[in-house]
């Protein structure tokens, strides 16, 4: 079982950056992939990036390449995501998943934060 926590969203103009991350419990978060997916109002929820069990295998949507990074620190039980270069489209409640099976396979994983709200105005 793991509890997935999320923080650091926040308003911020287009153009600026911020840091998420999700600290999660469970002695076993070391062997989940972990990644991010968001929601905007009236939309449907969307795979962001996601990072594998042992950091080496980096996933993104095509929206964020190259303005994303997905990162994660086992020892500190935490995922983080930079994101740059922010457009007001980044607007979304973004959400934490885990995933038991290590990698990313097309679909999320069981385990889900409560989300946090990021807001980029124009």
């Amino acid at each position: 079982q793991v509890q997935l926590v999320e923080s650091g969203g926040g308003l911020v103009q287009a153009g600026g950056s911020l840091r998420l991350s999700c600290a999660a419990s469970g002695r076993t978060f070391s062997k989940y992939a972990v990644g991010w997916f968001r929601q905007a109002p009236g939309k449907e929820r969307e795979f962001v990036a996601v990072v594998s069990w042992s950091g080496k295998s980096t996933y993104y949507a095509d929206s964020v390449k190259g303005r994303f990074t997905i990162s994660r620190e086992n020892a500190k039980n935490t995922v983080y995501l930079q994101m740059n270069s922010l457009k007001p489209e980044d607007t979304a409640v973004y959400y934490c998943n885990a995933d038991p099976r290590g990698d990313w396979y097309g679909l999320p994983g069981d385990y889900w934060g409560q989300g946090t709200q990021v807001t980029v105005s124009s």
